[in-house]
């Protein structure tokens, strides 16, 4: 699975992804993410797992081993632009504006902001056409789960 979608990613127009492919370029996109600032830490990697568990109801395990997996596609994956092609390419609107939610709230677990993930989190959006207005609201719903001021409801 992981040749696979790394080929595909590697096209230089990539194919639709199935929903497995799209899984796991979702989970790489927020790895990638999580390590732009070079500080991978216990927290980011906390946050990326309990999403993948509760946006693809896997257990524990299922959500470490997709996280993994994601690692190992985001070391090896071509650049960030064919990351958000596919997955705008094979995911919905409304699940794409999930998945800037998921961003934000792992961009935010770790209570820094640091330029190379506001740099990515500007250009996310774009890429996964998403406007300004819709991504800030999706931070703004992020940062209340995280805060617990939210109904539980974390993406």
């Amino acid at each position: 699975m992981i040749r696979s979608l790394l080929s595909k990613l590697s096209q230089p127009t990539p194919s639709p992804l199935g929903d497995d492919d799209a899984r796991l370029a979702i989970a790489a996109l927020l790895v990638r993410l999580a390590r732009s600032d070079h500080a991978y830490g216990a927290t980011e990697v906390d946050e990326i797992t309990r999403i993948l568990s509760r946006r693809y109801g896997l257990t524990g395990d299922g959500a470490v081993a997709l996280r993994q997996d994601a690692e190992k596609i985001e070391a090896e994956a071509p650049d960030t632009v064919r990351f958000t092609n596919a997955v705008k390419d094979g995911v919905p609107l409304d699940d794409r504006i999930a998945v800037i939610e998921a961003a934000w709230s792992v961009v935010l677990a770790d209570g820094v902001r640091t330029a190379e993930e506001d740099a990515l989190m500007r250009m996310i959006p774009r890429f996964l056409g998403i406007t300004d207005r819709e991504s800030n609201e999706a931070r703004l719903r992020a940062a209340r789960a995280l805060d617990g001021t939210a109904d539980g409801d974390r993406v």
